[in-house]
């Protein structure tokens, strides 16, 4: 049985992948005729070349927040890397892949317009085929169809970024693709307006910080006894993980692949009246993000900039398989929270983060008038 359905499944996306390379020859709308004139390829030898070494979240590569010029080849290069990681001080172990070694995945950057060039390396270490599905792209399965590649392969894949926004990158190879996602494969990359952020007024929306915020939603199995189960390989886990993903009960949620890796000494910083884009992606469960002492000044919920932000928010939405964006200027000191507002989720589970704010307090916007005591 689970041969049939592993072999419907990879039928279901061979056809999808025939289906859209079919595509191309099916008559349009005169409509669609006009504006694939008005897209017509660009002599792709003579644009200049980027080449962009990316970091581990919740850090961003540097980048301009307005483009430079006309479009460019961006160039990445991600590896794929199988590995173990530790999701709590409870020593809870799970068999992670990961794009870089990171889970998210790191966030890439670019202008609308421009071309991401990636270069996608599977070692010879790896045990099984891993690709790429950008939600940002357009074709192939978002590139999953053209960049399957086994152990001891690499691939490189271009596609042209005509959507600005934030999106998710996830794992997606044949029968396999919620395990890989759910086993933290996956990221988000940011396509800027080539005139930066905007309100979609006119008024310009500049930041002078950027973090990365990856929500993953983890299944470990338990043993007969309620506790976590540990194995020696990656596929030594496979059947038990399924079954416990099936439940569609998380044993953890997370930011930034464990309990706890954006708080204490690795939590954000900021400064008071500085201004912080926060990118936060879940590729899998729909979330509420919610900045406890602050707001969303500025909210792209489901992350595409060519959408006016939504102002003033408490909590935003953000649907499963989407990237959000969200940007706030910091009035007071302290310490903030960053939480899911599913707040079992938060506190119970680990989808929780810190921020650590310098700067003077502002007694006009809060104030002790009589200290906590006794009647």
């Amino acid at each position: 049985m689970a041969n049939h359905l592993q072999m419907t499944r990879r039928t279901m996306m061979a056809g999808a992948a025939i289906a859209g390379a079919l595509a191309p020859v099916v008559s349009g709308s005169p409509a669609q005729a006009r504006e694939a004139a008005s897209n017509k390829p660009v002599d792709i030898a003579s644009l200049p070349r980027v080449k962009v070494d990316l970091v581990k979240p919740p850090f961003v590569h540097a980048h301009t927040q307005k483009a430079e010029g006309g479009p460019k080849i961006v160039e990445f290069t991600m590896t794929i890397e199988e590995k173990k990681i530790i999701l709590d001080d409870q020593g809870t172990e799970v068999h992670a892949m990961t794009f870089d070694g990171s889970v998210p995945g790191p966030l890439m950057v670019v202008h609308q317009g421009d071309y991401v060039e990636l270069t996608l390396i599977n070692p010879p270490t790896s045990s099984m085929p891993h690709n790429i599905d950008f939600h940002s792209a357009t074709g192939a399965l978002g590139g999953a169809g053209l960049t399957l590649v086994n152990p001891g392969e690499q691939t490189v894949l271009r596609w042209k970024a005509t959507k600005a926004g934030v999106f998710v990158y996830h794992c997606a190879p044949p029968g396999m693709v919620p395990w890989h996602v759910t086993a933290g494969m996956n990221g988000a990359i940011m396509v800027l307006p080539r005139e930066g952020l905007t309100d979609g007024k006119g008024k310009e929306l500049p930041y002078d910080r950027v973090y990365y915020v990856g929500e993953q939603d983890f299944y470990v199995p338990r043993d007969e006894k309620g506790d976590y189960k540990k194995y020696e390989t990656i596929n030594d886990s496979y059947f038990d993980t399924v079954q416990t993903m099936r439940t569609l009960v998380p044993s953890h949620i997370v930011f930034n692949g464990a309990v706890g890796a954006l708080t204490g000494d690795n939590a954000l910083k900021a400064a008071v009246g500085e201004t912080v884009l926060i990118i936060h992606s879940q590729a899998n469960r729909d979330t509420r993000p919610h900045l406890i002492g602050g707001h969303g000044d500025y909210v792209w919920g489901t992350g595409k900039f060519r959408n006016p932000p939504d102002v003033d928010q408490e909590t935003w939405f953000i649907p499963g398989g989407t990237a959000g964006a969200a940007l706030y200027t910091f009035e007071q000191p302290g310490i903030y929270a960053y939480v899911n507002h599913n707040l079992i989720e938060a506190f119970e589970l680990g989808a929780a983060a810190h921020f650590t704010v310098t700067g003077d307090w502002n007694d006009d916007l809060m104030t002790t008038v009589v200290a906590p005591s006794a009647s």
